[in-house]
């Protein structure tokens, strides 16, 4: 029987929102490490806040650089509370999720991970 364990972003420091520092994919800012291996998952919850007075674009590599099937790409709305990006997504093998925007140090990522032990 799988159990399930929350638990924050491993790129976050106590479970603090993380900055957006970057604007250049393959290079974002790490979000979140996997759990290693193909037999366990960790389900992916990521919010963004935008504190800019526009909308900023940001783009999530979830596992990966190749668009589109490793990016997610969204506009982040300016000053409207957390914003999903990644709605549970269930990832593995030690992959990085990683995050880059159109205008760095205005937009925070929050989030967490269930990790799912089978």
């Amino acid at each position: 029987m799988a159990t399930f364990t929350k638990q924050k972003l491993s790129g976050s420091t106590d479970g603090k929102g993380i900055l957006v520092s970057s604007n250049t994919g393959g290079s974002g800012v790490t979000l979140h490490t996997t759990v290693a291996g193909t037999t366990d998952f960790d389900e992916v919850w990521i919010y963004a806040y935008n504190s800019d007075s526009s909308s900023v674009n940001v783009t999530v590599e979830f596992g990966g650089t190749t668009s589109p099937n490793n990016v997610i790409a969204q506009s982040v709305p300016a000053q409207s509370g957390l914003y999903l990006l990644v709605p549970g997504l269930p990832l593995q093998n030690g992959s990085v999720v990683s995050v880059y925007a159109s205008k760095v140090n205005v937009v925070s990522m929050y989030g967490f991970v269930n990790r799912i032990d089978q």
